[in-house]
């Protein structure tokens, strides 16, 4: 109403103002000491839950306060301190009366002392390391070392050390990722890194051996021959590379020494042209194993030794002469190539060329469906074979208990699944402030997440969905998604013991399963898609991954699954038919699918309107459906196999489902 109080505005803010004044408790003087309690997620029982620093400002993001800690020159930011405001900061640092109780409940009074922050000097010894110059060839018993090339040490400086503590400027998690060895992710060796570290090692008659060994592989193959260098060319550089090898039960084998060039410095168009080379796909060596199991073939291994040197190159290319190996009368030489060498941006292509050339002259043809079918596969995968029962598996079981090493999680306590029902993970949890970002910078997130792929896509597609979503927080993890990882390996310390099993059964049939959950992904509301063939009672090819469109129902979204299994399906059936081992697969290829109202969709020319959006790419499935290369067909969703590749599932149903994908224990296998 008019002329009523609560008409007027300026009054009545200013009555409020008068009788109601906002807090200044969060107010604080600038600088002054605090006993502040930062966010330490590891933080144990007994553990310090203050640290002295000093009051600097005002959070941006949050309620909180920055402090800063003077003597590390650290900063963090937090909602929990108690400040001592009566307290000046001048040129020292005085402090107020403060009582500080110890862990055996004692007290102590400070009044009044100062604290000075010195600068710390260090004396430090520089001691440069020797260098040596051995003449080819090496001798274990040798003495290395020559005076002439010994440099001598410097004397002694003063150097003025910093107390304070330097960041690194990658991330350690970024440090362990790059140190990760092609598919032993996270697996690290003592091996020597430079030729000084391998003759100084406790091995290093062993190291050298290796090097004589190596260095002769490359004489027996006329790799290189040595001319002056033409006057305006620059040759690439070299550099050995060691490696302990081991069996598949994680014993050495022997010590490998190698010759590798430095390619990162060839030029293209110069040095090389070409690059590309076929590699050989897990699936074909799975189908591989289950072909041997069921018609109780011989199988035997083959090893290429010092294989790229056998490749033979097009370009003119000049390299340094090997460190060490350079004798006096041909020092300012370099060796031209005749032969490929390891490091060369074109030395696998060149080995396919020279390999594709030689098994040809044997009367071997090239798969179409995949050229290196034929190629040896890694060792790191063991084969276990019962002949007189018809059963092979595949295991990784050293290979997870490096991992669990690793990552400290050899004694933990076994899990039943590796992701529990009902499990959801999103952009929320991942960290909301500098303070926790820095925290999980300290945890080996993405190494963790490459190990535990490459078991997956090799023997283990029981941890498929849980591993690819774990993948799709690397850029920025969380300590929900970290712990996540962890209860993977669990999961993994419970089925080490499990394999990828194959078994001989009456009739050899290739048969795929299609599944889908609906919206489950937190971010994108886009469903995730998992397929799975099984060949020989086992599976031999298997993949979850996000959907790339936004489904509006769960037809759809089963629909959208169909894609990828149905390309993959007819790959696989080309591929086994190219061996020539059996007559072909049965056609039409049969995939399963849970969701009655997408086999109707796949089945037949009808076009509603509510499906209009889907991509055209996907309308390829009903093609595939009635030119007859595949059949779609209903399968209730109890005996849907492909299930736990789309979300948690409890454990008996998860374990069942497992069991029909071929990973059990060897000896549970029932024939």
């Amino acid at each position: 109403m008019p002329g009523s109080p609560s008409m007027n505005g300026v009054a009545e803010r200013r009555n409020r103002t008068l009788k109601d004044m906002p807090s200044l408790k969060h107010f604080h003087i600038w600088g002054c000491p605090a006993e502040a309690r930062p966010y330490k997620p590891h933080e144990k029982k007994l553990d310090s839950k203050t640290v002295s620093s000093y009051f600097i400002g005002y959070a941006e993001r949050s309620r909180g306060f920055n402090f800063m800690i003077l003597l590390l020159g650290q900063f963090f930011e937090t909602e929990t301190a108690t400040f001592f405001e009566d307290v000046s900061l001048g040129g020292e640092i005085r402090l107020g009366i403060l009582s500080v109780e110890e862990e055996e409940g004692s007290t102590i009074a400070i009044d009044n002392v100062q604290v000075s922050l010195p600068i710390i000097d260090q004396e430090v010894n520089l001691d440069p390391q020797p260098t040596y110059n051995i003449v080819q060839p090496l001798i274990a018993n040798e003495d290395i070392t020559s005076e002439e090339q010994t440099q001598q040490p410097q004397e002694n400086m003063s150097l003025r050390r910093s107390t304070r503590e330097r960041r690194n400027a990658i991330s350690d998690d970024y440090i362990v990722y790059l140190q990760e060895r092609e598919v032993e992710s996270g697996m690290m060796e003592d091996d020597p890194i430079n030729f000084q570290q391998a003759v100084k090692s406790s091995n290093s008659h062993k190291w050298i051996e290796a090097m004589n060994e190596e260095y002769k592989s490359m004489q027996d193959n006329k790799v290189w021959e040595l001319v002056p260098l033409p006057v305006g060319t620059k040759p690439i550089g070299c550099k050995w590379i060691f490696k302990t090898k081991r069996d598949s039960n994680g014993n050495v084998e022997r010590y490998k020494a190698r010759l590798v060039a430095k390619g990162f410095t060839q030029k293209e168009g110069i040095d090389f042209k070409e690059t590309f080379s076929p590699v050989s796909t897990k699936d074909s060596f799975r189908i591989i194993m289950a072909l041997v199991t069921h018609y109780d073939l011989e199988l035997h291994q083959m090893d290429v030794k010092t294989a790229f040197l056998n490749g033979d190159i097009d370009e003119t290319i000049y390299m340094v002469q090997p460190e060490n190996f350079v004798s006096e009368d041909s020092k300012n030489m370099v060796c031209k190539l005749t032969k490929s060498i390891y490091g060369l941006k074109q030395a696998s292509r060149q080995w396919y060329f020279k390999f594709h050339q030689i098994i040809v002259s044997y009367g071997f043809e090239a798969n179409l469906m995949d050229e290196m079918c034929v190629s040896q596969f890694s060792g790191r995968i063991q084969i276990h074979r019962d002949r007189s029962r018809g059963i092979l598996g595949l295991s990784q079981r050293t290979y997870i208990d490096k991992v669990l090493q690793r990552y400290g999680m050899q004694n933990s306590k076994p899990g039943d699944t590796p992701v529990a029902k009902g499990d959801k993970f999103s952009l929320n949890q991942c960290p909301k402030n500098s303070l926790e970002s820095q925290e999980m910078q300290k945890i080996p997130y993405a190494s963790a997440v490459g190990s535990l792929m490459y078991a997956q896509v090799c023997t283990r597609p029981d941890i498929a969905y849980i591993v690819g979503m774990l993948g799709r927080y690397l850029s920025n993890p969380g300590m929900d998604h970290w712990r996540a990882a962890k209860r993977v390996m669990r999961y993994l310390q419970r089925t080490k013991e499990y394999m990828l099993t194959y078994r001989r059964l009456d009739q050899l049939e290739l048969i795929g399963y299609s599944d889908s959950d609906f919206a489950g992904c937190q971010d994108s509301r886009r469903s995730t898609s998992g397929y799975i063939y099984l060949l020989a009672g086992g599976a031999i090819s298997w993949r979850s991954a996000k959907q790339t469109l936004v489904t509006s129902s769960t037809m759809e979204a089963e629909f959208v699954a169909c894609y990828e299994p149905s390309n993959q399906g007819i790959w696989l059936r080309n591929f086994v038919t190219g061996l020539r081992v059996l007559d072909g697969i049965e056609r039409p290829l049969k995939i399963f699918c849970d969701n009655k109202s997408a086999v109707l969709y796949s089945n037949n020319n009808r076009s509603s309107t509510k499906s209009k959006y889907i991509d055209i790419k996907f309308l390829v499935v009903k093609e595939k459906v009635q030119s007859g290369q595949i059949s779609i067909e209903h399968i209730g969703t109890n005996s849907m196999i492909a299930d736990p590749l789309t979300k948690g599932l409890p454990p008996k149903v998860f374990h069942e489902h497992t069991a029909h994908m071929g990973v059990v224990s060897f000896e549970d296998i029932q024939i």
